[in-house]
């Protein structure tokens, strides 16, 4: 198995444990710094196939060079990232998997303890289904083309804003349902996290769209 792999399903477990722990309204600096590192195996995950595939050649320092914006670095690291997709086909689909798990997860156990409306739940899985199996029949989203769909999806700003608004979305929840915080500044969270999911997806779909034309 790939370090990567495996690296999603570790992740994938942990948000199984935060989610027994929100349940049993365990301490929820426990569960923000499990959520913190969940999140963090994800980022990683993408330098480990690359690194593994490589050999060893691409080391971090050049990968985060790359997510930078470094010419050199992102030629080095995106070469690298195009024998991933060739020898491991199923790789990017088992991230995408993976991600979906422990937003599902999340999401549902939230709705669970009746923190957040069952209606958000409803919205978030339309949304991945239907998207996601557009996608899947064009291939990754790492490969979008339009201007609009990786300004908005792939580019490193719209994937660090999606995940930092995810973790404190998921975060802020747990000190809702846990200690009694103000449950409004949740309400906006979500509101947030919602409509940035909706957006991605319509970046996508905009993508698939073109693509047809």
């Amino acid at each position: 198995m790939r370090s990567a792999d495996a690296a999603t399903i570790v992740r994938v477990l942990i948000i199984v444990l935060v989610a027994y722990l929100i349940i049993g309204r365990m301490s929820p600096f426990i569960i923000i710094a499990l959520i913190a590192i969940a999140m963090a195996m994800d980022a990683a995950d993408g330098f480990m196939a690359v690194n593994e595939i490589s050999g060893g050649r691409v080391g971090l320092a050049t990968y985060v060079r790359s997510l930078g914006g470094d010419a050199r670095s992102r030629k080095i690291v995106r070469s690298f990232k195009e024998k991933i997709s060739k020898r491991y086909k199923y790789g990017a689909r088992i991230d995408v998997a993976g991600d979906r798990a422990v937003e599902y997860i999340l999401w549902l156990v939230y709705t669970y303890v009746n923190v957040i409306p069952l209606f958000v739940l409803i919205i978030v899985i339309i949304r991945h289904s239907f998207v996601d199996a557009v996608m899947a029949s064009k291939g990754t989203s790492s490969r979008l083309k339009t201007k609009f769909a990786r300004a908005v999806y792939s580019s490193n700003i719209g994937r660090g804003g999606i995940n930092v608004v995810k973790f404190l979305a998921f975060s802020y929840l747990s000190l809702v349902y846990i200690a009694g915080y103000p449950a409004w500044i949740g309400y906006v969270l979500v509101f947030i996290l919602v409509a940035y999911i909706l957006l991605r997806g319509s970046a996508e779909l905009y993508e698939a769209h073109e693509s047809e034309r």
